[in-house]
């Protein structure tokens, strides 16, 4: 048996490769689907099944893209109308070679969720892998949010049945595939870990340990965001997204044209890390660091206007490209050729953000002339704030402006101080002057030793 992990940083999205004498699957496919041609060419595969867990709606799904390209079979849960591929009912089997997949039906996470199990007929009968799409994680259950609050109760309801009754009576020694790892969206605290097992979980997830009731009302309570892109999501991979073929190319863009196109309201971002930023950038663009586009783009752009990147030295570009590209972005235009120094060594006006350590927060904690910003999420916020600290999540920042007094100095922090960057740079973009953010932020600060409110 042929058997790969294929992960996608910044979504913690993980998809799988595999196959058994000649025949291959794939399951939760990303759009740039390059890698499942080269692991089918290398092992002399042929990719006969494309397997869709769930309707995604953090990533666009690459189903569609390889089937184009390799001619298999699309198929996913009966109990949504998706506009393409193939329904596949609980009980319905697979062959690859001697491998048996098998459907099992697991709502929850949502309606037409479903789980595969997977048999080596060679070896037993019993199930000796299963994948388990957003039902459950390593130390986590799928959210149940996504349908709204209303839905919350019947969908608890439905993923407790789903675990208890069809996932977890498939034995201790079976091995866990989910769809996404530690920082997915897709749960509220999925754990760090490469493998794992029913067993090991059962033994060492809380939740599996919960009655029904106690199950229900922890999910029905759980606090997680709904960014602004998982609509896009919810739509194009319930139609299917367009065709790219391959990865769009960019143009590479000279300082006079980026400057053009900055006057006609294209969507700039700075890929550079937080500390570059703050040193000097081009005036009014936002800052997403670049590991941190999977998760931040779907937030702060929007799928019309025209998507530039800058970043140091044209390094990062291929990476953001795919990042963006997974998230449905088709309106990638270009980048600026030589990076950030170009700007400049064309005397092009350049904006800084002030940099603190969390020693000068410190001495200057209590002046009341400083408005003190936490963008970290809710979760971490309750865990322990910096006192005077304001709250306003990052996501939701842009929108809640009039919070953010403008008479203040804006000192910015969040987890490490990537996020308070991006913070930053929509203050500045929005017509802030005195803004500051905080190297290290809270792991800084944690580490100094200083006092936090725990409330």
């Amino acid at each position: 048996m042929i058997f790969e992990t294929v992960k996608s940083k910044g979504i913690a999205h993980k998809s799988y490769f595999i196959g058994s004498n000649g025949s291959a699957a794939v399951i939760d496919p990303r759009r740039d689907c390059d890698v499942y041609l080269e692991i089918a060419e290398r092992n002399n595969l042929k990719i006969e099944y494309i397997f869709e867990t769930h309707r995604n709606e953090d990533y666009t799904i690459g189903s569609i893209e390889l089937r184009e390209i390799v001619n298999a079979e699309v198929y996913h849960g009966s109990n949504l109308d998706f506009t393409y591929g193939t329904p596949a009912y609980e009980g319905d089997k697979f062959q690859l070679g001697s491998i048996e997949l098998e459907i099992i039906d697991t709502p929850g996470h949502t309606d037409e969720s479903i789980s595969i199990t997977v048999t080596d007929k060679d070896v037993s009968e019993d199930v000796y892998l299963i994948f388990t799409g957003d039902a459950l994680f390593a130390g986590e259950t799928g959210r149940v949010d996504l349908y709204g609050a209303l839905e919350k109760k019947r969908l608890a309801e439905n993923l407790y049945n789903s675990i208890f009754h069809k996932i977890l009576p498939l034995g201790d020694h079976v091995i866990l595939c989910p769809a996404h790892g530690a920082g997915s969206v897709c749960g509220a605290d999925i754990r760090e870990q490469e493998l794992t097992t029913i067993g090991y979980e059962v033994r060492n997830t809380p939740i599996l340990s919960y009655s029904q009731d106690e199950f229900i009302e922890n999910k029905i309570n759980e606090k997680l965001y709904y960014p602004p892109y998982f609509d896009k999501m919810v739509d194009i991979n319930l139609k299917g997204p367009d065709l790219i073929c391959r990865l769009p190319e960019l143009k590479v863009l000279k300082v006079s044209e980026v400057k053009q196109l900055k006057e006609n309201g294209v969507q700039i971002i700075d890929v550079r890390k937080p500390t570059s930023y703050g040193g000097g950038h081009m005036p009014q663009i936002l800052s997403i660091w670049k590991d941190g586009a999977p998760a931040y783009a779907g937030w702060m752009l929007n799928y019309q206007d025209p998507i530039i990147i800058v970043d140091e030295d044209g390094e990062s570009i291929d990476e953001v490209r795919r990042y963006l590209v997974r998230l449905g972005y088709d309106n990638i235009y270009g980048y600026l050729g030589g990076g950030f120094s170009k700007w400049y060594m064309h005397a092009e006006p350049i904006e800084k953000l002030d940099l603190w350590s969390v020693q000068e927060l410190r001495e200057n904690q209590g002046d009341e002339s400083i408005f003190l910003l936490d963008v970290r999420k809710i979760t971490d916020w309750e865990a322990g704030y910096i006192k005077d600290a304001h709250h306003i999540y990052l996501g939701y920042l842009k929108d809640r402006l009039d919070q953010v007094p403008r008479n203040k100095k804006i000192v910015i922090y969040c987890d490490a101080g990537n996020k308070s960057t991006i913070a930053g740079s929509i203050l500045l973009r929005n017509g802030y002057t005195d803004v500051v953010t905080v190297l290290g932020s809270m792991d800084a600060w944690r580490k100094a030793g200083y006092p936090e409110i725990k409330p």
